[in-house]
């Protein structure tokens, strides 16, 4: 595929496309809200913080206990499921007294951690591997634009609505996913047999850590992007007045960077950008000691946030190095950690910034980015140096869950048209 025409010329691509555009307005309209209504009611950052990115800290359980499922089962039925779930938690926020919000925040990630590997498995299915690049930029893409469109439409809501009448509007939007997942795609088999369980999802956890490139791949594609949504949690007691504004514009510069990334870069280009596509992530965020006005916040933020295109170069990578019958389960691994690690990173903010401030936290957290891909870089070099290992990688793993039984229905992509 070589371009987004042959993406939407793709059956059920456009069906999963609309739902996701749903589904993230719905996250960003109601993350904003749910910030805005804790920070007016407690005046505490880290509260704050925490209520926006709270989801995430809940995705290192689903990550360890539901991961399984992303593989085992039905996707139109199991993505449907995800959505009204997330319906009825957004409406409960709505509803619920301050102190029941961050039980229901837990249950949100719970079961979000299993969303991201449904849905890109399957986009990797409905995708050729040559694809899924292309799929996943204008995915990224659509995030970034979504996120605008619902930072942007929760700040104009904010105004002239309760936080809670906002969040109501959420859950709607959320509905309105689970109507185009049901309806818009066809009903499709498990990629691997067996049923979903905790076992299944250690076993495959430990298969896919196991090798050093892998592990390598998970690590720099969970903390110096995590690090820096840390800083972004921070942007309403920045400027609680326009944190939409930074939200929009972080938004704006990872729908560049991802474009960047998915059309412009040449695939031989790719793996050696990686590295100064982190570098650009973080360094931004160090200018925040300085204090900067609005304006200049927000092309800060515009320009790091076009370093978070390195997240699709690095997934690349880990298609590579993954079969396809296990390609949600890796898939699911990399979004749960990554969202895991997110939330942590907002809740250390949220601290720091509690006992320092707000623009000493993001500076820190920038400079802790800045070392961590740094580190990984080394190693990726010394790996680089000893030999690849990526066939060893493919032939391990798919051995592995042979034995277990996991892949011993071949994908429909890799099935005779």
């Amino acid at each position: 595929m070589r371009s987004y025409g042959d993406l939407f010329r793709t059956p059920e691509f456009t069906p999963l496309f609309l739902s996701s555009a749903a589904h993230t307005a719905a996250q960003t309209t109601g993350g904003l809200a749910l910030g805005t209504l804790v920070y007016r009611a407690t005046d505490s950052p880290l509260l704050s913080a925490v209520s926006m990115f709270g989801p995430s800290l809940a995705q290192v359980a689903g990550a360890t206990l539901l991961l399984s499922g992303a593989d085992r089962l039905p996707p139109r039925r199991a993505l449907t499921a995800i959505a009204l779930a997330f319906a009825v938690c957004t409406a409960a926020l709505a509803a619920l007294p301050l102190a029941a919000v961050f039980a229901v925040i837990l249950v949100q990630g719970l079961v979000a951690s299993l969303g991201g590997g449904v849905r890109w498995g399957l986009l990797n299915q409905i995708l050729a591997r040559d694809g899924y690049l292309l799929g996943r930029s204008l995915f990224t893409m659509l995030t970034g634009l979504m996120q605008i469109t619902g930072y942007g439409l929760g700040g104009a809501l904010l105004t002239w609505l309760s936080p809670r009448s906002t969040l109501l509007l959420s859950a709607a939007l959320y509905v309105l996913a689970a109507a185009i997942t049901r309806c818009g795609l066809t009903e499709r088999p498990p990629r691997a047999a067996g049923r979903p369980s905790v076992g299944a999802t250690w076993r495959t956890n430990a298969t896919l850590w196991r090798s050093r490139p892998r592990r390598l791949t998970y690590l720099g594609l969970w903390i110096p992007n995590g690090l820096i949504v840390g800083c972004e949690s921070l942007y309403v007691p920045y400027t609680p007045r326009s944190a939409g504004t930074l939200f929009a514009c972080a938004a704006l510069g990872m729908l560049l960077g991802d474009l960047l990334a998915g059309r412009v870069v040449p695939p031989a280009l790719r793996p050696r950008l990686i590295t100064p596509a982190l570098v650009l992530l973080a360094a931004p965020y160090a200018a925040f000691a300085l204090h900067p006005p609005l304006w200049l916040a927000a092309v800060l933020v515009t320009t790091a946030s076009t370093g978070f295109g390195a997240s699709l170069l690095q997934q690349e990578r880990l298609m590579r190095l993954t079969p396809d019958e296990l390609s949600g389960h890796a898939l699911g691994l990399h979004s749960a950690g990554m969202l895991t690690l997110q939330g942590v990173s907002a809740t250390l903010a949220g601290a720091v910034a509690q006992l320092t401030s707000t623009a000493a936290a993001m500076t820190l957290l920038a400079l802790s980015s800045l070392t961590v891909t740094a580190l990984l870089a080394r190693a990726a070099a010394a790996d680089v140096t000893h030999g690849p290992e990526i066939g060893e990688d493919r032939t391990d793993i798919s051995a592995t869950t042979t034995g277990n039984h996991a892949c011993a229905r071949p994908s429909p992509r890799q099935q005779p048209s």
